[in-house]
């Protein structure tokens, strides 16, 4: 061949070689690219999406370090949400992985059916150890701290709990622990992580009552905001401009139990409400923290998946409104981290919606457990993984009146990537549309825009659609309710 010389085919040689072993990782990276046999879920209570220092977005003066270090290292779900905002229909998707309206948890006092399946039922017969430490707040609550199925060690509490010297069932046995709550629920994950009886895989379930109201911070935290400025939102004003068009339920509450005139009975000026809400954020941002440096330290952490995340958001002033129960964004949307060394990009964003009730499919996949069919969320963890995700585009949610919160009516809404649409049960009173692409604060109700029409008949028979094709509804609401409702409004 005219030109050929040895050098040359050396050189390819050399060349196709370093290809390969270039893209062959070592061993190590191997190891470190593999799935986590282990999971941690950690889950707060109340915590808005937009209270994380890192985002920029909640008062400059809002410290949260740990978090901000998940997800400097991790990923950030940016657009996490629930499908009920409120304590026990959250936990209840979280667990089964399913709608309120499915596995029949559809407020605070509901029993848990029987026969309802947890997913940690499943991993242990996949062989993991499993956990329960904190907050169950499912079911009566004499009996809600009882130990529950899916969990070899159980270490729980009555109800809402207290912060401090909370009383603890612990598999089965009642004694009072002294402390702050939150570094008591720590400390009892802590020691079960460092006594685990074997090398099974493990998932460990740190559920906490921070930083659920009335906000009572640790006495080592009591007051680091007392000077600090409140941020009021611009729709704070009780102003006709905030009000133009919005439903009549809404105005009325805010001199009620969940308005910011009279927050809570009036027990707390609404300055004095909101640092504490930030100043109870602090212990658990040190407790996530400490379960992170447990994991480094002892070797676990490239094995282990450490998830966070809140059972609902919060309004800290938004509407006028204080507390969650409602389909605004402050209520429904909630912070979600991911953290595995190794596995999950550091500083990556996830900007698909993931839903609470994607949890239980994600974590069963990673665990190689098989998804039961009557779950409604779907797995997220190749979109943790930054691979392009099949990650659902809308959320349905819902919200069922209450007998102890008789002013909040019952809330379904349709969020789409830009429109929401929520719809009001069992009263006559303004529906809502909001064009979240050009209205974020949620401010001008398009309901009664002409030009709107068509979009809202396709939204709400989307939403009927999603309530009646997801399984039984344990509630009775029918399409014909809304339509009926309809013509005498009209």
């Amino acid at each position: 061949m005219r030109g050929w010389r040895p050098r040359d085919a050396i050189r390819g040689v050399l060349l196709t070689l370093a290809a390969i072993w270039a893209a062959t990782p070592a061993p190590a990276q191997a190891q470190r690219q593999s799935a986590p046999r282990n999971v941690v879920l950690i889950l707060s209570d109340d915590h808005r999406y937009d209270f994380l220092g890192f985002m920029g977005r909640a008062p400059g003066w809002l410290e949260t370090p740990s978090l901000d270090r998940m997800a400097r290292a991790g990923a950030h779900v940016l657009n996490a949400f629930v499908t009920t905002s409120l304590c026990s229909p959250s936990r209840a998707s979280i667990l089964t992985g399913q709608y309120a309206h499915r596995h029949g948890v559809v407020d605070n006092t509901s029993p848990v059916p029987p026969g309802t399946v947890f997913f940690p039922q499943r991993l242990q017969k996949a062989g993991y150890r499993t956990a329960y430490v904190g907050k169950w707040h499912m079911g009566e609550a004499e009996a809600s701290d009882d130990p529950r199925p899916g969990f070899d060690h159980w270490i729980s509490f009555q109800g809402q709990g207290v912060y401090q010297d909370p009383t603890l069932n612990v598999n089965g046995v009642r004694g009072r622990a002294k402390g702050y709550t939150t570094d008591v629920l720590t400390d009892s994950a802590l020691g079960w992580l460092k006594r685990r009886p074997d090398g099974r895989p493990f998932f460990l379930y740190l559920s906490h009552k921070a930083t659920h109201a009335e906000f009572i911070p640790p006495a080592r935290y009591q007051g680091r905001y007392a000077k600090e400025t409140v941020p009021y939102p611009p729709t704070m004003a009780n102003t006709e401009a905030n009000y133009r068009n919005r439903p009549r339920w809404v105005r009325e509450q805010r001199d009620g139990w969940h308005g910011v005139d009279y927050a809570y009975h009036g027990a707390l000026h609404f300055d004095t409400f909101y640092r504490r809400y930030a100043e109870t954020l602090l212990a658990l941002d040190e407790g996530v923290g400490r379960v992170l440096d447990y994991l480094e330290q002892s070797g676990l952490a490239e094995s282990t998946l450490v998830l966070y995340t809140s059972d609902n958001g919060f309004s800290l002033g938004e509407h006028g409104l204080i507390d969650k129960r409602h389909a605004y964004e402050e209520s429904i949307r909630v912070p979600m981290l991911a953290w595995a060394p190794g596995y999950i990009a550091p500083g990556s964003t996830v900007k698909g919606m993931v839903r609470n009730i994607d949890l239980a499919p994600t974590i069963l996949e990673l665990a190689g457990a098989p998804v039961p069919p009557a779950t409604d969320g779907r797995s997220v963890l190749g979109a943790l993984r930054g691979r392009p995700a099949g990650t659902p585009a809308e959320l349905l949610y819902e919200y069922y009146w209450e007998h102890a919160f008789p002013h909040t009516p019952t809330v379904f809404a349709l969020r789409g990537p830009r429109y929401k649409y929520i719809y009001y049960h069992g009263l006559w009173d303004l529906n809502e549309l909001y064009d979240l692409q050009t209205d974020s604060l949620e401010q001008h109700n398009l309901i009664g825009v002409p030009a709107y029409q068509d979009r809202i008949r396709t939204m709400r028979d989307r939403l009927f659609d999603l309530l009646e094709s997801s399984g039984g509804m344990r509630i009775p609401l029918r399409r014909g309710d809304w339509q009926a409702a309809e013509r005498k409004l009209h």
